[in-house]
């Protein structure tokens, strides 16, 4: 018995997508696009920005599909491009804030960390102050380096890490202080 294999395999799909091959694309789009979406959730808050940049962040990959190279992850490829989408905007919109405040370390953040929902440690982020969440995503979530986030945001490398410090902090003091709020009102 042969076995037919009924998906076309990733790096076809992305040469029919190089040729303009509008199904291919759509393919593409569709195995991608919840993912990315995710991303672009990530560096912002209202959804619908977040679906233009993603829809942006396409764009870009279809027009420069031809410079993929078919080594490493073509998932990650597409997600650098949502990223740097989404910080481009970000710049666009309003220049990144680095703030200077201080805050108190808690080992206290961590105790109820297992019972808290997606949704409310996506609320706490998406209330980072801008520099903040900027780093904070970009280390915490896509994995880059001190090195690499100074470049791509055109700080140091010690203010990166600083930011990362200080994000951590934020949300540490803000998740205290929701469960808190969340045990009065029990």
């Amino acid at each position: 018995m042969k076995i037919i294999s009924l998906h076309t395999s990733q790096a076809a799909l992305i040469k029919k997508a190089v040729q303009n091959n509008r199904e291919a694309q759509k393919k593409i789009f569709e195995m991608l696009s919840p993912k990315m979406l995710n991303v672009c959730r990530q560096y912002v808050k209202d959804i619908h920005h977040a679906e233009e940049l993603m829809l942006s962040g396409f764009l870009k990959v279809f027009n420069k599909l031809h410079t993929f190279k078919n080594e490493g992850s073509f998932e990650g490829w597409v997600r650098r491009i949502m990223v740097n989408t989404c910080i481009s905007y970000l710049r666009k919109k309003n220049p990144i804030q680095l703030t200077e405040e201080e805050y108190v370390f808690s080992d206290l953040a961590i105790e109820n960390l297992e019972n808290t929902s997606v949704e409310d440690i996506q609320n706490l982020i998406d209330k980072l102050p801008e520099g903040y969440k900027m780093v904070f995503n970009l280390h915490a979530i896509e994995g880059y380096k001190h090195t690499e986030i100074a470049k791509k945001l055109g700080i140091s490398e010690s203010t990166s890490k600083s930011q990362l410090f200080k994000a951590r902090k934020w949300l540490q003091k803000s998740y205290i202080k929701m469960n808190e709020v969340s045990d009065a009102r029990k």
